[in-house]
């Protein structure tokens, strides 16, 4: 015959009181601790039109600004700790309240990578879109921050002096000294000194940069896997290059190449780049092939952006076969 302890309807509660009152201690607890959503003092923001800023303020400024707007997840853990560290990397990527402190070419590379996330419908983050609807762009809107972008490189004219010019800097070019530069990432201009002889992949451009001519080469295994279809991933070793000449452009609507601008590389190796699917960045600008990026962090800053193709191996502008869109650099 079963007994019923009495005794075990108060223990249970008792106990159920215990772990409501450990749980909520543990709650409290948790928001003295964990990151925080900070929002240092704006001293150097964006200064744009009140129709531009009006859109960045409300699609982007929450991640990418020291404007995050306080809200019931920012305050509360653990939704805060989350929070904040998205914020943190997206300020790290484009903080809108130190845009004033960049140079002109960083503002516009700046103002143009996120006009082509915008249209990859990268950004804003689909999540984030749910929980803010209003952060939503319109036809409209991506329009005007386009316009924006194109403002930023306004058209300038030349004459017959700025095709002397060039000239010149080819012909300097044919006695560039043996001795080559390196980027801070390791990776050598001296494994593209001949790309000028390599297979030319593709052309491209910039929606906000049309004065500038772009040729994209690619070594013969990279040219390969271009043939083959064989990008997912690229083989180890291939190289592509992207050569960027400024254009001289006349009133009467001729356009000739003129100073070599920079040459962009990117050269897989698994080994070396491994934090970035193995792909290895490099800019060398001017005559003098400066490189870009104090130290090797830059790599991933190039890779964020490429991000963007990586359903084609991470590079953008190839040819692609028949029917299939191609990743591109708007």
């Amino acid at each position: 015959m079963w007994h019923f302890n009495k005794e075990k309807p108060g223990l249970f509660r008792s106990n159920i009181f215990r772990i409501t009152a450990a749980l909520s201690s543990l709650f409290i607890l948790i928001q003295f601790i964990g990151p925080r959503v900070t929002r240092p003092v704006v001293t150097h923001p964006l200064v744009a039109s009140p129709e531009v800023t009006g859109i960045l303020k409300r699609a982007c400024y929450d991640c990418h600004s020291n404007e995050t707007r306080k809200n019931l997840w920012t305050e509360l853990a653990p939704f805060s700790w989350v929070i904040a560290e998205d914020v943190q990397e997206a300020r790290s990527r484009f903080d809108f309240s130190t845009f004033d402190t960049l140079s002109k070419a960083q503002q516009q590379g700046f103002i143009w990578e996120m006009v082509n996330m915008v249209l990859d419908e990268k950004m804003p983050l689909p999540g984030y879109s749910k929980v803010h609807p209003e952060s939503g762009l319109t036809s409209r809107d991506i329009s005007v921050l386009k316009a924006y972008a194109v403002s930023l490189n306004p058209a300038v004219y030349h004459d017959s002096l700025a095709i002397l010019d060039a000239r010149r800097q080819r012909a300097a070019d044919k006695e560039r000294p043996v001795d080559l530069p390196v980027s801070a990432n390791g990776v050598a201009y001296s494994s593209i000194k001949d790309y000028q002889h390599w297979q030319v992949i593709s052309t491209t451009n910039r929606f906000d940069n049309n004065r500038s001519i772009r040729v994209i080469y690619g070594n013969d295994i990279a040219a390969e896997a271009v043939r083959t279809n064989h990008i997912k991933p690229w083989p180890e070793g291939s190289i592509i290059v992207k050569v960027v000449w400024d254009i001289i452009e006349e009133k009467n609507g001729d356009i000739l190449p003129g100073r070599f601008n920079n040459v962009q590389m990117m050269i897989k190796d698994s080994h070396q780049f491994k934090q970035s699917e193995g792909w290895g960045f490099a800019k060398f600008t001017g005559e003098g092939l400066v490189p870009y990026g104090k130290d090797a962090s830059f790599n991933a800053a190039c890779f964020n952006c490429h991000k963007a193709a990586s359903e084609y191996g991470y590079v953008f502008n190839i040819p692609l076969p028949d029917g299939e869109n191609m990743a591109v650099n708007h």
